[in-house]
C-alpha cells in the first residue's frame, strides 16, 4: 500500500507521520490536528484528493503536498487551483518526495518573509512579515505558505517585474519546474487581494511575468 511505503520511508528521514485510509478520515485529522503539512493522494476511497483539499482551506491553511498517477496539466492545475503548494506525479522515488516536502516546509516556516523588514504596505493590503499575518482593509486574508511567499517577494521588490522561471527559482527553490504553479498561484492570490481580479491593480501582468505595482 502506497500510504504504508511513504509513511515508513518518511519516519526514517526524521518525520512524524499519520496516515489515514480514506478521505474522509483524512480531511478530519488533517484539521483537527493541523499538522506541519499533509500529503495528499488524489486516488482516494470516498472522496477524493482534490475534495479533500478544497475543504481543508475552507479552514487551514496547511501546506499540501499533493500525490497523482495523472500527468495531465489540467490536473496538475487543478491541485493547485484548490490550494496544493505542490505536487508529486506518480510513480515518484521517496528521495523526490522527501526533497519536495523538505522545500515546502522551508518555505511555509517563513524563509523568504524573514529577509523583509518592517511592514509591507500598498493601498488597502498590509503585510507583517514578523507576525506572518496578511490583512485587507484590515481584515485578515487566509492565504498558503506559497502564496504569502510569493506575495512578500513580489511586495519587496515594487515595480520590478519577474519572469515565471525567475519566481519559480526564488520562491520554489527549482531550478526548474511547470510555469503554471506560478501562474495558478499569482490567480488565486488575486482572487484574495485585488477588488477585481479580472483588472488587477497591484499584481500585473509582463511579458512572461508578472511585478507588484504599490
Amino acid at each position: 500500500m502506497l500510504a504504508e511505503v511513504v509513511e515508513r520511508y518518511l519516519e526514517r528521514e526524521g518525520f512524524a507521520v499519520e496516515t489515514r485510509a480514506d478521505g474522509e478520515a483524512g480531511l478530519a485529522r488533517a484539521i483537527e490536528w493541523e499538522p506541519d503539512l499533509v500529503v495528499l493522494d488524489v486516488m482516494l476511497p470516498g472522496i477524493d484528493g482534490f475534495e479533500v483539499c478544497r475543504r481543508m482551506r475552507r479552514s487551514t491553511p496547511v501546506p499540501v503536498v499533493m500525490l497523482t498517477a495523472r500527468a495531465e496539466e489540467d490536473d496538475r492545475v487543478l491541485g493547485l487551483e484548490l490550494g496544493a503548494d505542490d505536487y508529486v506525479t506518480k510513480p515518484f522515488s521517496p528521495r523526490e518526495l522527501t526533497a519536495r516536502i523538505t522545500a515546502v516546509l522551508r518555505r511555509s516556516a517563513g524563509t523568504v518573509a524573514t529577509s523583509a523588514v518592517g511592514l509591507l504596505r500598498a493601498g488597502l493590503i498590509e503585510v507583517d512579515p514578523v507576525a506572518h499575518e496578511t490583512r485587507l482593509s484590515d481584515e485578515l486574508v487566509h492565504l498558503t505558505a506559497k502564496e504569502y511567499d510569493l506575495l512578500v517577494h513580489l511586495m519587496s521588490h515594487p515595480r520590478r517585474a519577474f519572469g515565471r522561471g525567475e519566481l519559480l527559482e526564488s520562491v520554489w527553490g527549482w531550478s526548474y519546474g511547470d510555469a503554471a504553479t506560478v501562474t495558478v498561484h499569482v490567480r488565486r492570490l488575486r482572487s484574495k487581494i485585488e477588488a477585481d481580479p479580472s483588472e488587477p491593480v497591484h499584481l500585473v501582468t509582463v511579458a512572461g511575468g508578472y511585478r507588484f505595482d504599490p
